[in-house]
């Protein structure tokens, strides 16, 4: 929920009801949900569920609003139950096409109410990473991802966190932005190992 939200439906609520009425940060919170919730349209395949949070969203949320990082206790617990989420592929391959994954990578399409069901949605990755030298705009909240197999190897440790990060980095920065490619159902199996493929294959650009 947005901070700047919950502050001003409290002014709001402030003012219609009089100086004499005032409402705990739970009662605001509350207030605000209902609002979005009685505002939110489902159109296509855009369905209401949407905004609801599951527990480490909903955790890293409200440790934002109250200015107040989690414990570190509470981190190690929702991280836990998140990687115990990360399913490896069955058959033991990590690597795709890294060609299919630059595709993949350099997609921001689908799960937009105008999108069909089950049409494959895009990785969107260059909207918060760099991925190639030669790109002269891309994002900068993730790291940069030039060279990444060229500078970490392909070990099976690397080679599994890798897939980890993909498929639910917050098993790894429980509050992290990245989405969780596999564990929400976004992408799937066979695009994460091309994905895998443009950033540990010697012969991707992100590793030239």
């Amino acid at each position: 929920m947005n901070k700047s939200l919950l502050v001003s439906l409290g002014a709001v609520c402030f003012l219609v009801a009089g100086c004499a009425t005032t409402y705990s940060a739970a009662e605001i919170e509350k207030m605000a949900r209902d609002a979005v919730s009685r505002s939110f349209s489902e159109r296509g395949i855009a369905k209401k569920e949407r905004i609801n949070q599951d527990a480490i969203n909903l955790a890293c949320s409200q440790a934002e609003h109250a200015g107040t990082p989690l414990s570190g206790d509470v981190v190690r617990k929702l991280e836990a139950a998140e990687a115990a989420t990360i399913k490896y592929p069955a058959d033991g391959k990590f690597l795709g096409d890294w060609k299919t994954g630059e595709r993949v990578a350099q997609s921001g399409a689908g799960s937009t109410y105008s999108d069909k069901a089950g049409s494959p949605n895009g990785g969107n990755c260059y909207n918060c990473h760099q991925i190639s030298k030669e790109e002269i705009s891309h994002g900068t909240l993730g790291p940069s991802l030039y060279n990444y197999g060229k500078l970490r190897g392909n070990s099976d440790a690397v080679v599994k966190y890798t897939w980890g990060k993909i498929y639910n980095a917050k098993a790894f920065n429980a509050c992290t932005n990245m989405p969780r490619f596999g564990q929400q159902g976004i992408l799937t199996e066979a695009q994460m190992k091309d994905l895998m493929a443009l950033l540990l294959d010697p012969s991707s650009p992100v590793n030239k």
